[in-house]
């Protein structure tokens, strides 16, 4: 192998900085290993799917149920059995994983203590979420604290990273362009990273850890390995397939690639809504895009799913078993005058941009020609689904008859419909090392995995299963990947100086790699007359700061100074909460709808703020 320069050397290198990313560093980290821990984007927007998530964690309270549990899921999806005992042994110690690893007291049980009415549903609905399952009565969710979609599970783990700075360097908007494999045996001896424009190659002696999650935001591979036309992502805009194509230069075996997870209303939709780059995540029911003079079509105007059922991580029932269902390229909910008034009757919708994207026709045909579907079949399923209405039973698809209402004659109306996306599961195959295989099912000499990135869900999913996956195999890839190799790199490949240490750091001349950046950003702020600062840590992207000028008996202004908020709902939060408590001059206003958590923090810094005031 031809000598390469190392810009540096490291004992473990993780790619991916969600929560199987967190787990492996630190775990790597614990026994003994100095790492760098690299991630795609930007401070504040680390955290992959993490950060999104409900924060829920699946887990059993008996063994040998849950792993007929796990069995029915998978049905006829080959599962070697020693993976699934690694799943299943790891899901059954979750609540013990929170305590000994997370410094977690006392892990919330939902079925034993968690009963927020405000969440009953969403929670009750995953645990177990195949509740005619063998064995679903030991299913159950664990939470860090009595809470959920509060990013906290995240900010744990990304906790345990920021304390262990002395072992983890953390690179962001750094993405790894390719891992470094010596062409005879095979071994991983490091990855090259983009690093402030230039692309450095950095040695890894023990094991390389891929967590990046999977290839939502790829369509091209959304059309190849799932095919269907187009997804909506609702997760992080950073999951781009990359592990994909770096593990295929390594030649890795694949597995899953078909399996993907949605969520949203009436089966998994979303709104298709061209300024949105994420879909806005649409959470539990909405009984008005399902009940009454309503339905969903498919592109040439047909009814394909049935628009009540709880659809179950965005799966549809079928003959038997829940399968993702079909996708169009274009599905539209169709409904009419009395329908549009009873939305329009909602005040504040889950959806605030709902009526900006209706489409209005004065006859069905009329509307067809707009949506591009075809003005025939569309007006034959709206006199079927009339009949039906009129009877009282859906006998295409099974719909509740009560809840279906006949369209009237007119005018009626279209929104243009996304199938939601969470995340996909399909990826490099890992065995229950950890360990990623070649095409002959072979370990890959130096590379690990963990997460979404080749993950061991496929066909039928529960809740809380990608997270337990997460801390499950990032455990085990990280103390994996950590132990000392008696084929590790050769000095005599390398060109970093101080080879005797365990990880030797040897800058480029040309490019200057920088530190921590967990570290190296710290931002001091100024405040003037009747200013005060104010900080909050409880929205989803790490700390809010913000200075508020209050005067007289009045806040005067409302200033923003750090955050990290989601790009979509929680950028507007941060946008529409300050003028609104400047407005009512109090920091207790409305949250902005689906933006619980960002609105929380915005409001918790001026509250920060306001207790300094003299």
């Amino acid at each position: 192998m031809a000598k390469i320069n190392w810009a540096r050397t490291y004992d473990v290198v993780v790619i991916g900085f969600g929560a199987a990313g967190a787990t492996a560093s630190r775990f790597a980290a614990d026994n003994g290993a100095k790492v760098l821990l690299v991630d795609a984007a930007p401070l504040g927007h680390e955290g992959g799917n993490t950060r999104y998530a409900g924060q829920v964690v699946l887990t059993g309270h008996d063994r040998a149920k849950t792993k007929r549990y796990f069995k029915q899921m998978f049905n006829s999806i080959k599962i070697e059995d020693e993976m699934l005992d690694t799943y299943v042994d790891g899901i059954n110690q979750i609540p013990a994983y929170m305590h000994d690893y997370l410094d977690v007291d006392e892990p919330v049980s939902y079925n034993k203590t968690h009963r927020d009415p405000g969440w009953q549903d969403f929670a009750h609905g995953l645990s177990p979420e195949y509740s005619e399952f063998d064995g679903a009565d030991a299913i159950d969710l664990t939470t860090v604290h009595d809470g959920f979609f509060d990013a906290t599970l995240w900010k744990n783990l990304r906790q345990h990273v920021t304390d262990r700075t002395d072992q983890i360097d953390v690179w962001l908007e750094s993405p790894a362009m390719r891992l470094i494999q010596d062409p005879e045996s095979k071994m991983i001896t490091g990855v090259t990273v983009k690093r402030n424009g230039h692309e450095v190659n950095i040695a890894a002696r023990n094991g390389v850890v891929m967590t990046m999650g999977g290839f939502e935001n790829n369509n091209d591979d959304i059309q190849n390995f799932i095919g269907v036309p187009k997804l909506k992502v609702i997760g992080t805009l950073y999951n781009k397939g990359d592990g994909i194509r770096m593990a295929q230069e390594v030649g890795a075996s694949f597995w899953h690639m078909h399996s993907y997870e949605g969520y949203g209303f009436d089966t998994g939709f979303t709104f298709e809504n061209p300024t949105e780059e994420r879909g806005k995540f649409i959470l539990g029911a909405w009984p008005e895009l399902s009940h009454g003079s309503i339905f969903i079509a498919a592109d040439d105007g047909s009814r394909y799913v049935r628009e009540d059922e709880n659809g179950r991580h965005g799966h549809a029932y079928e003959h038997g078993q829940w399968h993702n269902p079909t996708v169009y390229a274009h599905p539209h909910l169709i409904f009419d005058q009395a329908q549009y008034d009873t939305i329009k009757g909602q005040g504040k919708l889950p959806y605030p941009d709902f009526f900006k994207l209706v489409v209005k026709a004065d006859t069905i045909e009329a509307l067809a020609e707009k949506i591009q579907a075809d003005p025939k079949v569309l007006s034959q399923t709206v006199a079927s689904f009339n009949r039906f209405a009129d009877a009282g039973r859906d006998d295409q698809l099974g719909r509740d008859g009560d809840s279906m209402r006949a369209l009237d004659d007119g005018p009626y109306y279209a929104v243009e419909l996304a199938t939601a996306m969470l995340n996909t599961q399909g990826g490099a195959k890992r065995n229950a090392k950890a360990e990623v295989l070649n095409a002959a099912g072979e370990p890959i000499p130096h590379l690990y995995s963990a997460g979404e990135f080749g993950g061991i869900n496929a066909n039928q999913y529960n809740g809380g299963g990608n997270l337990a996956e997460c801390l499950i195999f990032g455990k085990i890839a990280g103390e994996n990947a950590a132990a000392p190799k008696q084929d590790k790199v050769s000095d005599s490949d390398q060109t970093a100086t101080d080879a005797d240490t365990s990880a030797s750091i040897h800058e480029d001349s040309e490019t200057d790699l920088g530190g921590n950046d967990l570290v190296d950003n710290a931002t001091n702020y100024t405040v003037g007359d009747n200013q005060y600062l104010g900080s909050a840590n409880n929205g989803i992207g790490g700390q809010i700061v913000v200075r508020v000028t209050y005067a007289d008996q009045h806040i005067k202004n409302v200033e923003v100074l750090q955050e990290s908020e989601s790009e979509d709902v929680g950028r507007k939060a941060v946008e529409e909460i300050p003028r609104e408590i400047v407005a009512q001059n109090t920091a207790d206003v409305d949250a902005v709808s689906g933006a619980s958590s960002s609105s929380r923090a915005v409001k918790t810094a001026v509250k920060d703020a306001l207790s300094k005031v003299k």
